[in-house]
Order: C-alpha cells, then sequence, then structure tokens
C-alpha cells in the first residue's frame, strides 16, 4: 500500500484528487472465515485463506497522511455482490492454494467451506451473495 500512494503522489501534480475503491476491514469475512475454519480443522496454511490487504478507514487515512495527502472522505461501504455462477467458482476463481494444499482432500475441503458459508451467503432460492465491503477514498495533494 505504501509503494502504491507513494507512486500517486508523484504522478500527481499539487492540487491532483486521488480517487479509489478497493476491499476494506471485513471484505470477504466470511469466506475467509469458513476457509480459516476448514484450514485449522485440516492443519492447514492458513495464511492462504486471506493474502490481501483490505484495511479499516483509520489505517488506510494513516498512510495517506504520511504520504502527504489531505483526505477529504473515507468509508467502508457494504456492497453485496450475487455470484452468478455460485460460491465454489468463487472460492476456486480467488483461492484454489487455500484448496490445493490439502492435495487429494481439496474437493472435500471445497465442500466443507460451502457448507459452512450456506446459512448466511445463500439464500431460499440458492442464490449466492458474497459479503463484499469497499473502502471509498477521496484524497487530495497539497
Amino acid at each position: 500500500a505504501s509503494a502504491v500512494l507513494a507512486s500517486v503522489s508523484r504522478a500527481l501534480k499539487p492540487g491532483g484528487r486521488f480517487v479509489a475503491e478497493f476491499g476494506g476491514h471485513g471484505n470477504v469475512a466470511a469466506l475467509v472465515t469458513a476457509m480459516r475454519a476448514v484450514g485449522m480443522k485440516r492443519g492447514g496454511d492458513l495464511s492462504l485463506a486471506h493474502p490481501w490487504f483490505f484495511p479499516a478507514p483509520d489505517v488506510y487515512q494513516s498512510l495517506l497522511t504520511e504520504h502527504g495527502f489531505t483526505v477529504r472522505r473515507i468509508a467502508l461501504i457494504p456492497r453485496p455482490v450475487v455470484l452468478k455462477t455460485g460460491i465454489a467458482e468463487w472460492l476456486m476463481l480467488f483461492r484454489k492454494p487455500f484448496f490445493q494444499q490439502f492435495e487429494n482432500e481439496a474437493d472435500n475441503a471445497l465442500a466443507e467451506t460451502v457448507e459452512l458459508l450456506r446459512p448466511s451467503l445463500c439464500d431460499a432460492q440458492g442464490n449466492w451473495t458474497a459479503d463484499y465491503v469497499r473502502l471509498r477514498v477521496e484524497a487530495v495533494k497539497p
């Protein structure tokens, strides 16, 4: 995050705006929690369940300030996203390495994760929704 903000600062003229939206604190929390539960049960590498940086507003605001920005707005925005292809496909697209660590048990680990998520992320019609939370930022380079 620090290297990105240093690059953004170099690219902007004084008075230039930096506007961004990306995963914030709590993004895919249910998904990560379910994978961690499966990983703990199976003795897996839990770091493979959450390789991302999803900062809280105060954490990112501090980073912006350290890089000389003035923060105009910063907020977490819940943005549930319906997954047309389902949750198993999302998990394999974004976290395949987590499941691959279990080798010939990968399919079972995936099925366990899906069942852990079903009560909170699947509706009565079988539609899956990812628990996305976005961090929206507007900052200015003085």
